[in-house]
């Protein structure tokens, strides 16, 4: 009878309703993941990442699992001397997140699946990049207005780069707590770039400059595609080193990929590697979506200025698109410069979408992919500048 006793306090039923998480909460959560999944398959929203976060957040609050403990990272420390009898299996993996190991690895495979071509052949590109992280900007001194403290700020604000790793990269140094929400909330966004994007730049740009048409970008030689990521990287981290670690991983990847020396580690890095991080990167950080972190107040303010920083930074590339077509009388569509978020090539299609409703003899996608891998440059920088400020 004993033994029947102790399994049955020992099933996620009892222990739904003995924890220290509310029943309701716990379930609550449970469907929210659910929910997740749903948009990951059903609807495709960013299912490469979605789909692991989402069920990441479900391994993560099924009562009794016991397959993450916050309580072993507290302080924004790894407490390595209770992993030997308290961790699960979800700890481990998380050690990728909280040492900064897979964000690194996942830009190391987008820099080997992207062509920095464009943005060679058009340096002013990198302008229009820049141009869009002024949401960045904005979002953290909005957070700030909302009374959050300056690492958190700093971690919500980082979404208006639309880049999930980096969003993941930074607030696993500044602000573990809130890992979770901010993950989930980059990702959202990012797959929801199609439908935030558009009608900013039908508001900021007028018809006739939707349907410039510019010229064809002219032939990037084989020389310049392999000194760019070297001069990159050097310059990067004399400028910003806290953002070496990100832009190195992201230049090698590129660099793997242009000398066509090391065709095997190209593809690896853009296959195998990539996916096996992806896998672990998601569970991970959808784990530290508990139910404590995220049904909370403050998580609806991370929303709020998660959306802010995705309008401010396409509006800041639109802008100087603006500004820049009319210095060079008409030869620059505005357009690219909602490209400069690092939602590669997401937002360089919308460009292109965009563009072509207008005109349908316009094709704008290889010059908003210009801006578009700017702006990963960028919002890795920015990432640099928030982890040299608050760290």
């Amino acid at each position: 009878m004993d033994s029947i006793i102790k399994f049955l306090q020992q099933s996620g039923f009892f222990q739904l309703f003995n924890s220290d998480t509310e029943w309701w909460a716990t379930l609550a959560m449970i469907v929210l993941a659910c929910g997740l999944l749903y948009l990951a398959i059903v609807w495709k929203f960013e299912p490469m990442l979605l789909l692991p976060i989402a069920f990441g957040m479900l391994m993560s609050n099924l009562p009794g699992a016991n397959m993450y403990h916050s309580a072993l990272f507290e302080g924004g420390h790894v407490h390595w001397e209770a992993f030997s009898s308290e961790a699960g299996l979800i700890d481990y993996l998380y050690l990728g997140v909280k040492l900064g190991i897979y964000p690194c690895l996942i830009f190391l495979g987008v820099g080997a699946m992207t062509d920095f071509g464009p943005l060679i052949a058009n340096p002013k590109s990198l302008l229009l990049g820049a141009a869009a992280q002024a949401g960045i900007f904005i979002a953290f001194i909005g957070a700030k207005l909302l009374n959050f403290t300056d690492n958190v700020a700093a971690s919500i604000a980082i979404i208006g780069g639309a880049d999930g790793p980096t969003a993941i990269f930074v607030t696993s140094k500044l602000a573990p707590d809130y890992l979770g929400p901010i993950a989930i909330a980059a990702y959202c966004y990012m797959a929801l770039v199609p439908l935030i994007q558009p009608p900013v730049m039908k508001l900021l740009t007028t018809r006739k400059e939707r349907m410039i048409v510019m010229q064809q970008l002219r032939p990037v030689s084989k020389t310049e595609k392999i000194i760019f990521p070297i001069i990159v990287t050097i310059f990067t981290s004399f400028i910003v080193p806290s953002a070496a670690s990100l832009v190195g991983m992201l230049m090698l990847g590129n660099l793997l990929r242009e000398t066509g020396v090391v065709d095997r580690l190209s593809k690896a890095a853009q296959n195998e590697l990539m996916n096996i991080v992806t896998i672990f990167l998601g569970i991970s950080v959808g784990a530290t979506a508990t139910a404590q972190m995220l049904i909370r107040w403050d998580t609806l303010g991370i929303v709020a200025m998660g959306v802010a920083a995705f309008i401010f930074g396409t509006a800041g590339g639109i802008l100087l698109g603006k500004l820049m077509c009319l210095i060079t009388r008409g030869k620059i569509n505005p357009l690219i410069g909602s490209a400069g978020v690092s939602a590669v090539p997401m937002a360089a299609r919308v460009s292109q979408v965009v563009g072509q409703k207008e005109n349908p003899s316009n094709f704008l996608l290889m010059h908003a992919m210009g801006p578009n891998v700017a702006g990963v440059i960028g919002s890795a920088i920015a990432a640099g500048v928030f982890l040299a400020l608050f760290q």
